[in-house]
């Protein structure tokens, strides 16, 4: 009798242990990220279909706990960087009127780099604020210099549609609040 090929045992694999993987990864994250952390666990058992025991379920248990760790750190780090940039964006304002305008410069570009994805703020603040040449951010971030410029222009332009949509909310703030004084004032006349 023939051995299977890697497709087959993939599908007997699949069709043997998912359910199980998938009832492992409920138990630790619930439902909303289960699906993603099975599939990743299965990708990770086709890229490496030679590895895995013939005591499957095991591995594929450690490969979503893996998965899960990682998932952790990512969100760790992704709380830490909003209550970073929080914290920079509540920081009180100088009274000074020229020192005024680069606060609210730097509060726009902080709410704006909030309001952006992990991978575009990664980006942005590997080439702006860790002093990155290009090349070396590419590699950092895992691609080709050409792609990690398309990439950064990207970023850029969604920083600058999320730095306008923070100045059109903060216009209209101030002008619902004057209005407000305005009537306030008349009222008491």
């Amino acid at each position: 009798m023939t051995e299977p090929g890697p497709q087959d045992r993939f599908t007997g694999l699949y069709n043997s242990c998912y359910s199980n993987v998938y009832a492992y990864a409920v138990s630790r994250v619930g439902r909303q990220h289960a699906e993603e952390v099975a599939s990743e666990t299965f990708c990770v058992a086709w890229r490496r279909i030679d590895a895995v025991p013939d005591e499957a379920l095991p591995w594929l248990l450690g490969v979503a706990r893996n998965i899960l760790r990682e998932l952790y750190r990512a969100e760790a780090r992704r709380q830490s960087l909003e209550s970073e940039l929080a914290a920079w964006i509540s920081a009180e304002e100088p009274a000074a009127a020229d020192v005024a305008e680069s606060v609210t410069e730097r509060t726009a570009v902080l709410r704006g780099l909030a309001a952006l994805s992990d991978d575009d703020r990664e980006l942005l603040t590997l080439v702006a604020w860790h002093g990155l040449r290009p090349a070396e951010a590419a590699k950092v971030v895992g691609c080709s210099t050409a792609t990690f410029f398309v990439r950064l222009h990207r970023a850029r332009r969604r920083l600058e549609r999320a730095m306008a949509a923070e100045a059109d909310t903060i216009t209209r703030t101030v002008l619902s609040r004057s209005e407000s004084l305005v009537t306030a004032k008349e009222s008491t006349r």
